[in-house]
């Protein structure tokens, strides 16, 4: 792997970027590994990955470098490790929302409705996965790409289970406004470009499916 983070001393995918070993889990107090992580994702969400330095994560995680060293090694592996935990919660996340739902159409539009949810709780900071890869425009974020290839394919599953026409053409149209539609309530500050979003690509799949 390439090196994307300056060095400051130290759908499932799987990447290389987890822990070398946790350490086995108190009761009443996560492993230093977690800890890291967990302190590490909501910093890299409310402030951006490349403002927050090392030091700041292992003061705030109550974790020593050692602990660094032997969990994930450096803060490339970190990162990878923050963005993979972050597609995997959002994959479960979805499955959780759309498990009960018979309709794929109304699967599909779930994506909208857990964004719309979620956006005023991370204070309309936008798409994490974009907010990374704006972050880090000459490499390629691994756990990011898989992250979409998961929620195209996804996409055209669905719409082939609902019959309709162009699944692979409507899933990308389906994509991009679900892109433009968190871009704009970063913008907006506002829920309103994903429930317009919605209502869009509602429309754009009635087009397709049969008659």
């Amino acid at each position: 792997m390439r090196t994307f983070v300056e060095s400051e001393s130290i759908g499932t995918p799987k990447g290389t970027a987890g822990p070398k070993g946790r350490a086995e889990r108190s009761p009443s107090k996560p492993s230093p590994s977690t800890r890291l992580l967990d302190t590490a994702s909501t910093l890299f969400a409310e402030h951006g990955i490349r403002a927050v330095g090392i030091d700041r994560i292992l003061a705030e995680a109550g974790v020593a470098r050692a602990s660094l060293y032997s969990s994930y090694g450096s803060k490339d592996a970190l990162v990878l490790a923050y963005l993979e935990d972050l597609d995997q919660r959002d994959r479960q996340r979805w499955h959780a929302a759309a498990e009960p739902l018979d309709d794929p159409i109304a699967k599909i539009l779930t994506f909208f409705d857990l964004a719309m949810q979620s956006a005023p709780k991370k204070n309309f900071r936008g798409c994490q996965y974009a907010n990374a890869a704006t972050e880090f425009p000459q490499e390629p974020l691994e756990p990011v790409l898989a992250h979409r290839e998961w929620l195209n394919s996804t996409l055209v599953d669905l719409l082939n289970l609902a019959g309709a026409t162009e699944s692979e053409v409507v899933a990308g149209r389906v994509q991009l406004i679900y892109d433009g539609a968190l871009s704009g309530s970063k913008f907006e500050h506002s829920v309103e470009p994903i429930r317009l979003g919605r209502d869009m690509a509602a429309a754009i799949i009635e087009t397709h499916l049969p008659r």
